[in-house]
């Protein structure tokens, strides 16, 4: 069992994220974000008894905010907000993106600023542990008191209400019940949609890799150039992921046999962009990366509820607007759908008999009476086609909401659906562009590729063999899109581990 992951509202990390919500790493909560939460919570507490008016606590949501609550009604106006806003609809959330949610969740309570008891994120670890997972549904939340309908759904089962509740008491877990504030601090912030976001930059990351590596594998097969990889070029334009990805490129195409057969006397002089610019295309979606990792790395340990308790004082603000990651997950797909296209036209030279120097149409055996990798590449550009739509960003479409109390919201959870069905496809296009590179290979025999990519070619023909005659493609597709989900074709990095 991978080790525990503490939580304390200040360190965790995408790491974390990935251990817990994939690997069932057990999470614990820091003795000291206890004492934090207690002297928060003392302030509630000690505002209620005077008083003192409170957004949602001492008064009603968004557009009631103006409607006083009497301090006899103060529990059941936090129970109706759970019950009222666990009205999201759609296909569920996977259980790895419940459980992302959910240790977010937790860990941001930690931090001591909702105002909350400790027993709400001591019973959502319980829950993690004991792998009780509620029924998430994965659309009705448009991100901008941060993920309401989610976060009630959860919040829905840890009061004992619904199947979810049931599934609560069977795991020997006790409901709790509401008090002050605390419906309100726990489903107001952006757990969901960041939850979704950690994930997808963890893989993303991968399959950036795993690009490289189709992309040299390609270049091999056309008996192309590393020459434009060269670390001199990338200094004289130094954007840090360009030079990563120069630097990748290289090391996964030394030794190459391939490359020492066509040094000389060889009539082309440039390779085509999607050969010769992969590191500036890629380096840019690497930079793309970076900035979504940077957002999301910042709000996996921020206050996203309202109000917060600073000391003895309690301020509302704006902290749960999801725009942040809204926009990060709309640059990932961006940067995605950029990769996946490029992906593409590198499997086009591959397959194309006009431009893949010589090797045979859509690498059939018997070109023509078989019809090779045609339809595979049919099938890349469907998927761009499809990720290159989904590309266009959901963090500007706002549509107010709450009587236009909400008049300016992000679609986080929409931007996290399409960036999730864009990295889908970028996988399976590199998926593809691996087999084909691979066949591509195995016409340029007893000639050998670089040591990258022989390691690549050995990891592909794991799970697919050489293409003798036609034959379904598509379950081979699969088994690699799935290998590039679980890390079997990712090259690492040079230097790296």
């Amino acid at each position: 069992m991978p080790p525990p992951v503490s939580l304390d509202g200040h360190s965790l990390t995408i790491a974390d994220v990935v251990a817990v919500a994939r690997r069932r790493a057990p999470a614990a909560v820091a003795p000291g974000a206890l004492q934090r939460m207690g002297a928060s919570r003392r302030v509630v507490e000690a505002a209620v008894a005077r008083g003192d008016t409170m957004y949602g606590v001492t008064t009603g949501f968004g557009r009631l905010a103006h409607v006083r609550i009497p301090a006899a009604d103060l529990g059941r106006l936090q129970l109706n907000l759970i019950r009222s806003h666990a009205s999201g609809v759609g296909e569920p959330l996977s259980e790895e993106a419940v459980r992302a949610m959910m240790l977010l969740r937790a860990n941001v309570l930690l931090l001591g600023t909702s105002g909350v008891r400790a027993v709400l994120p001591e019973l959502i670890v319980a829950m993690l542990n004991a792998g009780v997972h509620p029924t998430v549904p994965s659309q009705g939340s448009v991100g901008a008191s941060g993920d309401l309908a989610p976060l009630s759904h959860l919040a829905l089962a840890m009061i004992g209400e619904g199947e979810d509740g049931g599934r609560l008491r069977a795991a020997g877990l006790a409901a709790i019940t509401l008090e002050a504030k605390e419906g309100l601090a726990f489903v107001n912030g952006t757990q969901a949609q960041t939850g979704l976001a950690a994930l997808l930059v963890h893989d993303a990351w991968g399959l950036w890799r795993t690009a490289h590596a189709a992309a040299a594998m390609s270049l091999e097969a056309v008996r192309g150039t590393p020459a434009p990889f060269d670390a001199r070029i990338h200094a004289a334009r130094p954007h840090p992921a360009q030079r990563r990805s120069a630097a990748l490129l290289a090391a996964l195409l030394a030794d190459s046999a391939i490359r020492e057969s066509h040094r000389d006397n060889d009539p082309r002089v440039q390779d085509a962009y999607s050969l010769r610019c992969t590191p500036q295309i890629l380096g840019a979606v690497g930079e793309g990366l970076a900035f979504a990792e940077r957002l999301v790395t910042t709000e996996l340990n921020a206050a996203t509820d309202n109000p917060l308790v600073f000391g003895e004082d309690v301020l509302s603000g704006g902290n749960f607007h999801g725009q942040p990651i809204a926009l990060a997950l709309d640059v990932l797909g961006i940067v995605l759908a950029t990769l996946a296209g490029l992906a593409e036209r590198r499997l086009e030279r591959v397959v194309n008999p006009d431009l893949s120097s010589g090797l045979p149409a859509f690498l059939a055996r018997h070109p023509g009476i078989e019809s090779g990798f045609m339809t595979a590449q049919i099938a890349a550009a469907a998927l761009v086609a499809d990720a290159r739509v989904l590309a266009t960003p959901a963090s500007v479409q706002s549509v107010p909401t709450e009587g236009n109390q909400e008049d300016v919201v992000p679609m986080g959870m929409s931007a996290a659906w399409k960036a999730e069905r864009i990295l889908a496809d970028a996988t399976r296009i590199v998926a593809i562009e691996l087999l084909a590179g691979a066949q591509g290979l195995e016409f340029l025999k007893p000639l050998t590729p670089g040591r990258g990519v022989a390691r690549t070619y050995a990891a592909v023909r794991a799970e697919a063999p050489a293409l003798e005659e036609d034959r379904p493609l598509s379950a081979e597709i699969e088994r690699v899109a799935a290998g590039i989900r679980t890390g079997a074709f990712d090259p690492g990095e040079p230097g790296a581990g």
